[in-house]
């Protein structure tokens, strides 16, 4: 596929180096000129897929015309596109890569995207079905749908598959979300404020994720600056995030966009907090970043060992064992058990949207309908809009009624009717 031709760019090999180099021209918008750029590489193999996702980058129509556009090759263009365009972080960018590989086991992924058919698409996400859950499945969907659509818009095809696409559900049930009891949670926030930091580490982000619902990840990413003791605040702009060759990065921004969020401080917190300042500030390490929680032998702090410190503390306590995830959960239930608005719940979790707020806790707001309908019932009440204590009339007992049930059995028979389940 190498080219000598400078608008499709090259590759060749340099003895001097023994690397392979692929080399293309970008334009620069601000000098108005094009400017050669090169890459070295140890096999000819990577600088050809380098100079492919170059090229279905930059949209080289002629390099698309020869050389056609595979569908997985548009995809990792998208995505370093709006990787380059700052449109996603570099942990969003991890995430998708790891849809994208799921994706690599579809047959038809490195065919040009105007031969895959919906049908392809259809049978790939239905398979996969078996194996992934419906938020996996839902990912999986949007990036073939971006694709598609991008490759629409382009021009690159003259007719979008996705439409005919229906997103399968997964075999597997979705995973219930647990909450603490209030006996439970008693028991365990007694232990935890009668402790030490020394004793258990990470003590206070336990109770950080309780009484306001930080993912963990908000949680681990916080620093000294991010509290405001004046006004009783804590800013959330950033997380850690697990990447997939294992590390653990600082995010400038937190899972999703609605993550960039100010919650107030409880009283009953704010103690803890001025604790764990404390104690964070003259950890070794800690000069800069002025972590709340900065472990004492790594960088930064990974989910494992809080989660492995918990299942020993909730052993202790005889609780049933679950994930730091679930303190957040049932900070959450405590809110929609409160009467807490779905909509202010929604911000103060960080939600892209109510929906999802609803979606995720249907089981605990649906525990609550019967005393929010009672609510109404009162409310009615208190109007006079309906009378309490008024009984429906009784039939005289002289008086009777006469119903011709003739017809209706006739229709029964004819139109095979079940008569008990209309009932």
């Amino acid at each position: 596929m190498a080219s000598n031709n400078q608008s499709e760019g090259s590759i060749f090999f340099r003895k001097d180096r023994e690397k392979w180099i692929a080399q293309y021209y970008d334009y620069d918008v601000m000098s108005d000129k094009s400017i050669k750029k090169s890459k070295s590489f140890t096999t000819k193999e990577e600088a050809q897929k380098f100079l492919d996702s170059i090229m279905y980058q930059k949209e080289n129509k002629i390099y698309i015309d020869k050389h056609g556009l595979p569908l997985y090759d548009l995809m990792i263009a998208n995505l370093n596109n709006k990787r380059d365009a700052n449109l996603i972080s570099d942990a969003q960018y991890d995430r998708v890569l790891r849809s994208l590989n799921v994706i690599k086991k579809a047959p038809f992924i490195y065919r040009n995207i105007e031969d895959v058919k919906a049908e392809e698409v259809q049978a790939f996400l239905n398979e996969m079905s078996k194996n992934y859950s419906n938020s996996s499945l839902k990912k999986l969907s949007e990036q073939f749908g971006q694709a598609f659509k991008y490759a629409f818009n382009k021009g690159y095809i003259y007719r979008n598959p996705m439409i005919e696409v229906i997103r399968p559900k997964s075999v597997r049930k979705d995973k219930e979300i647990r909450a603490m009891t209030i006996d439970e949670e008693s028991k365990f926030v007694d232990y935890l404020m009668n402790t030490t930091i020394k004793d258990k580490y990470y003590k206070n982000a336990y109770l950080m994720q309780l009484f306001m619902g930080f993912r963990i990840g908000e949680v681990l990413a916080l620093n000294s600056g991010d509290i405001d003791l004046t006004h009783h605040l804590i800013k959330v702009d950033k997380t850690l995030t697990k990447l997939a060759d294992g590390s653990i990065v600082m995010s400038d921004s937190p899972k999703t966009q609605a993550g960039n969020r100010t919650l107030p401080i409880p009283k009953v917190l704010e103690p803890y907090i001025i604790e764990q300042m404390q104690f964070s500030k003259d950890l070794p390490g800690n000069e800069e970043e002025h972590l709340l929680f900065k472990p004492p032998l790594t960088h930064y702090a990974r989910v494992s060992s809080l989660n492995w410190q918990l299942k020993n503390i909730l052993k202790k306590l005889d609780i049933e064992e679950f994930s730091t995830h679930q303190l957040r959960h049932t900070y959450a239930t405590r809110c929609i058990e409160s009467g807490m608005s779905p909509v202010v719940l929604q911000k103060l979790m960080g939600h892209t949207d109510v929906s999802v707020t609803l979606n995720a806790y249907t089981s605990v707001f649906d525990k609550y309908k019967k005393d929010e309908l009672e609510k109404v019932n009162d409310y009615y009440i208190e109007q006079n809009l309906i009378k309490p204590h008024n009984e429906p009339k009784k039939l005289e007992e002289n008086n009777s009624i006469v119903i011709d049930n003739s017809k209706d059995e006739k229709d029964v028979k004819e139109n095979n009717y079940d008569y008990d389940y209309e009932r």
